[in-house]
């Protein structure tokens, strides 16, 4: 087990200066793109003790997201469990449905700080690629989102958002066509286009300073359920969960709770077919350390260190690595990460649709299976906060698909 040090005394003091959680992180990059990490590094560095950059963002948050989003008692389904209090964050009531748009208004206006005329992005479910459009059509510059052939397909309706923003499309086809593809390209055009343009980075992994980067935009979310439980409980909740792929939404809602050793963390990765077949995106449960754009941290890999495909229901999960804070706390053992399979994700978005009326995206559903797991075995006076962090409407079609109904 990585031990935290005395000093530090604190799980929310990382990275360090070369961008290392322990002794995962770090910034493995081309040559090329060296100097613009560090001069992003540099901008972030100044923008967060910048008054007017810090202003700037919450007047965002505030009228154009809809900051801050909900805190909400799932009654029913507490009642239909019959053991612990649940509790949704509600960020899928954010403008563009889910957390995404916390980070990409962030990275927007350091772009806009950094003097860059261009934006790109990679996005796997859509979710990031629509909130990357919107804030490109916001702040008007030109956005080019790469995404794999396989989720322009399983996703249509994001795609169609993200075009009608007026953003460029580019489906990927090498590989398997999903996010890891996406990403890869992404890069790729990012070296080619250094001058001008600006790459937002969805997720909590990639080179330093974009783990730590994403993470502090997203820390909004824990930030906002800690004040919105003391409100509404006078008391922290007993267990926190949030669904992980590369790990971004469940960071945001982990880090402000990290140093509350009252309240157990648990990360639902993606367990596919389950993690006894080669069909899943578990990172932490069937991967091992390795360098994956730009960071070290926990992949999918085979004994020859190629990286493997991940697959899940969920085209937000499928990433075949996490980010390397995630890393990090996995094997400090302050967070636990568990799994779900499709099976166990796809009836978990029916229960919650049935009870609440609330239509969550499958990223979520497998974090509320595994709440459901919880809640039944946990006295009921405890308290279960979950991040519900995506709506369903770009899923509606995929759950038709594996249910066999013909829409």
């Amino acid at each position: 087990m990585v031990q935290i040090s005395e000093q530090l005394n604190s799980y929310r003091s990382g990275p360090d200066e070369n961008g290392f959680f322990g002794q995962f992180g770090g910034r493995f990059v081309a040559e090329t793109l060296m100097p613009l990490i560090l001069d992003l590094q540099d901008h972030y560095e100044f923008a967060k003790k910048d008054a007017s950059f810090k202003a700037e963002l919450e007047n965002l948050h505030k009228h154009y997201v809809g900051r801050p989003s909900p805190i909400y008692f799932a009654e029913r389904l507490t009642d239909h469990l019959g053991g612990a209090k649940v509790y949704f964050k509600r960020d899928e009531l954010n403008h563009t449905g889910s957390h995404k748009i916390n980070n990409c208004l962030g990275q927007i206006l350091l772009a806009k700080r950094m003097g860059k005329t261009r934006i790109i992005a990679e996005t796997g479910a859509g979710q990031h690629g629509v909130a990357v459009a919107t804030a490109a059509a916001r702040f008007n510059l030109p956005c080019t989102v790469f995404m794999g052939a396989t989720d322009v397909e399983r996703q249509k309706p994001n795609v169609f958002r993200m075009k009608l923003l007026g953003a460029d499309i580019r489906p990927v086809t090498a590989g398997a066509g999903t996010l890891k593809d996406a990403m890869n390209e992404a890069l790729r055009d990012w070296v080619a286009h250094v001058d001008d343009t600006f790459y937002i980075i969805g997720t909590a992994a990639g080179p330093h300073p974009y783990p730590a980067m994403v993470r502090d935009f997203q820390s909004i979310i824990g930030q906002e359920a800690k004040e919105q439980m003391m409100e509404v409980e006078g008391r922290l909740p007993d267990h926190i969960v949030a669904c992980i792929g590369g790990g971004s939404n469940a960071i945001g809602l982990f880090h402000p709770f990290l140093d509350d050793p009252e309240v157990n963390i648990y990360g639902v990765e993606a367990g596919g077919y389950g993690v006894e077949t080669p069909d899943h995106a578990a990172s932490l449960t069937g991967g091992n350390p390795g360098v994956l754009h730009g960071n070290r941290t926990y992949l999918l890999q085979d004994n020859d260190g190629q990286i493997t495909e991940g697959h899940s229901i969920s085209a937000g999960l499928d990433y075949p690595g996490i980010g390397p804070e995630h890393a990090f706390l996995h094997e400090s053992g302050r967070v636990k990460y568990v799994n779900a399979t499709d099976k166990e994700a796809l009836a978990a978005f029916q229960l919650c649709t049935q009870l609440e009326g609330i239509i969550p995206a499958l990223e979520p559903a497998h974090a509320l299976s595994f709440v459901e797991k919880l809640a039944k075995d946990r006295p009921k006076d405890e308290i279960i906060l979950m991040n519900l962090c995506g709506r369903g409407d770009k899923d509606i079609f995929s759950v038709a698909e594996h249910l066999g109904v013909d829409i």
